[in-house]
């Protein structure tokens, strides 16, 4: 238990060090353009109002829907052999389904073609 602890301090201890070392060797440049905000690459005095395709959005929400889509999949595929066969079955045939149904809808209504 005292082992875990000493470790646990050291581990901090070394943290905190390297961040204050950093800290204190690191160079700092103030200018105007480095403190302006920076919003998606855009300039914000003359574009303000520049609007965002509706395709970048629906690009969006397809590429979310396949990374949950891993987040789904995978304690599926790693815990096959600790439940019932039905069981695992039965959810991965649902959530296939359920991406499967949401990429024919997106194919369907022309969300995966960049130009129209």
């Amino acid at each position: 238990m005292l082992q875990m602890f000493l470790f646990l301090f050291i581990s901090i201890l070394i943290s905190f060090s390297l961040f204050f070392l950093s800290m204190m060797t690191s160079k700092k440049n103030k200018s105007e353009e480095k403190s302006s905000p920076f919003e998606c690459g855009f300039d914000m005095i003359f574009s303000l109002r520049m609007p965002f395709s509706m395709l970048f959005f629906m690009i969006t929400i397809i590429f979310l829907i396949f990374d949950i889509e891993i987040a789904f999949i995978l304690p599926l595929i790693l815990n096959c052999n600790l439940s019932s066969k039905l069981y695992w079955m039965l959810s991965m045939m649902l959530t296939l389904t359920i991406l499967l149904w949401g990429l024919f809808h997106e194919w369907f209504f022309n969300s995966m073609k960049w130009k129209k």
